[in-house]
Order: C-alpha cells, then sequence, then structure tokens
C-alpha cells in the first residue's frame, strides 16, 4: 500500500491521528494480554483493530473484534461503522466474515498514496 521507496508509510500522521483517538473520552482501547495487538472503539465505530503479523490465524482478532463490540454495545450503540482500505483484502475478508456489509460510504486516505477506504456497517442487536 505505501512502497517504502515512492511513498514511505506516514509514521508522523498515523501517531498523531492515534493519539487523537486514544485520548478522546468516547473511545475505549483494549489491548491483548500477550501484547499481540490491541483496539479501539467508541462513539458507533471501531476505530481501530490491529493484530501483529505473527499472530494472525491465532484468534486474537476474533477476541479483539468481540471486545470492541461488546464496549460498543455497552455504550448503547445499536449498529457501528468502521472504515476498511480497499487494498486490503484479509482485512475486508475478516470482517465480512464477522458479519460487517459495505454501506456505500468512500473516502480518500489523507496520506500519500491517497488510497480509498471504504465503508462498513453492523447491526449490533442481534
Amino acid at each position: 500500500m505505501f512502497p517504502p521507496d515512492r511513498f514511505p508509510f506516514p509514521d508522523e500522521g498515523v501517531r498523531e491521528e492515534l493519539y487523537d483517538r486514544l485520548t478522546d473520552p468516547g473511545n475505549v482501547a483494549l489491548i491483548d494480554a500477550d501484547d499481540r495487538g490491541f483496539t479501539i472503539a467508541g462513539h458507533e465505530r471501531l476505530e481501530r483493530l490491529y493484530v501483529r503479523p505473527g499472530a494472525w490465524g491465532t484468534g486474537v482478532a476474533q477476541a479483539l473484534h468481540a471486545a470492541a463490540l461488546a464496549v460498543l454495545r455497552e455504550q448503547g450503540a445499536t449498529s457501528a461503522s468502521l472504515w476498511c482500505l480497499v487494498e486490503n483484502p484479509r482485512a475486508r475478508r475478516f470482517y465480512e466474515k464477522q458479519g460487517w456489509r459495505l454501506n456505500g460510504d468512500e473516502r480518500i486516505v489523507p496520506f500519500p498514496p491517497h488510497p480509498l477506504d471504504v465503508g462498513y456497517s453492523i447491526d449490533l442487536v442481534r
């Protein structure tokens, strides 16, 4: 997505955005007990879900995802949304397997090369 020779990963911008999410009092951050991943949820949104590549396929993503949705339900949300890069088929398959559906929203990511994000939604009342 961010070829280092043409578009170095936007560390500073990503850190600033992550800081904003972490310091928002409406968001809750959860970290895997073995430091294999984290999630941030709040305001009827799954803001972040990250799992270290070495922990892919271990169930960490499913556990963090379930915990994030539990937080949203505790906050009274009946539905939630998230953004996912169009060119991240692994993440898109994961979310779709968890019940998320495309909602028709799109946005341009603010970091070069400005990839496209698509919106997903899920009904939390099941």
